[in-house]
């Protein structure tokens, strides 16, 4: 069997399918951390849990757990996708920081502190104020560090972000995100959040998610790789890769889960305020997983070395979990 490349998307939030770990494996995706919780509370978790374990048995010739770095090797090896569960919200710990321990026991890997909203443990980026990590926050932190499950402040405040960075013992991910000074959009990052993540020895994902690049829909892929060689200049080769937060396949309907979940009741409003009703459309060059060919090949077209593309494609992320999983 031909060797492949190292491929690790830092994430996705597909509809799961046959079809679509057929797509990853075409394509040559090594590993994938996927999200299985938004706003569910435990019970709902454990059956978001439940569907994968069932999926991992169904479709066991595509995929496999990527519950540690061991797993991920097995998988680029063998051809398969190991499946790297997460969590973009906190919801699911229910103020109970014993549960983290279970869930990381049940193979969730990734944990943001915060979707959007202020949480238990920090604030959200759309909150007017950030009043940084909470008492609980610090604490959620230190178990999760105990534990080897990554840190991720992709929807946090600035303010909350810079302090996870610091609070944490080991590196933390923001896995998935673009820097703000490139497209200003609420929850992409500043030059200061970036600059201390690389220097802390964290990593950032790059989004491919329309409302998180420049022009949207319309960005470019020249104008997309050129901003990942500018933020090289600032972070470094070593600490990026890609977190596309692809949502292939996905219903319209799911977006009003994902941005609302059952904390109001003026979803409608809410929705259209934020121009968020509906999934926007992907840019022609990464509508499905087959296409991270095309990023790869803008990378190589704008300069990049064959060492510097396969780290950015998966060797970065590969290197980061050697880093913060306790598995090996």
């Amino acid at each position: 069997m031909k060797k492949r490349k190292m491929l690790i998307d830092g994430l996705q939030y597909c509809n799961w399918s046959k079809e679509i770990f057929e797509d990853m494996n075409a394509s040559g995706i090594t590993a994938v951390h996927v999200t299985i919780c938004y706003h569910e509370n435990f019970p709902e978790t454990i059956k978001n849990i439940i569907f994968w374990r069932r999926c991992f048995e169904k479709y066991s010739d595509l995929i496999i757990p990527g519950d540690n770095v061991s797993d991920i090797i097995r998988a680029h090896d063998e051809g398969r996708t190991a499946i790297i569960l997460g969590f973009q919200n906190c919801s699911a710990i229910e103020g109970d920081i014993g549960l983290i321990e279970i869930f990381h026991k049940l193979g969730v890997r990734f944990m943001q502190l915060s979707y959007n909203n202020q949480s238990l443990l920090c604030a959200g980026c759309y909150e007017e104020t950030d009043a940084g990590l909470t008492r609980m926050g610090r604490e959620v932190i230190r178990e999760m560090n105990r534990l080897g499950m990554i840190i991720d402040m992709s929807h946090s405040g600035e303010r909350s972000t810079l302090q996870a960075i610091q609070t944490s013992e080991r590196p933390i991910a923001i896995s998935h995100a673009n820097p703000y000074e490139w497209h200003p959009a609420q929850r992409n990052k500043s030059n200061a959040v970036l600059k201390e993540l690389s220097e802390a020895g964290g990593m950032i994902g790059f989004s491919i998610y329309p409302h998180h690049m420049h022009q949207g829909s319309k960005c470019t892929l020249d104008d997309f790789c050129g901003m990942i060689a500018k933020t090289v200049d600032l972070m470094g080769v070593d600490r990026i890769g890609f977190g596309s937060d692809l949502c292939q396949n996905q219903p319209d309907s799911i977006v009003e889960w994902m941005r609302v979940g059952r904390w109001s009741y003026d979803k409608a409003d809410f929705l259209r305020q934020n121009d968020q009703a509906t999934f926007p459309k992907q840019p022609p060059w990464f509508q499905t997983n087959r296409d991270f060919h095309n990023i790869l090949r803008g990378l190589r077209d704008i300069g990049f070395s064959e060492t510097e593309v396969n780290k950015i494609s998966g060797e970065n992320w590969l290197n980061f979990f050697r880093e913060t999983f306790n598995d090996q």
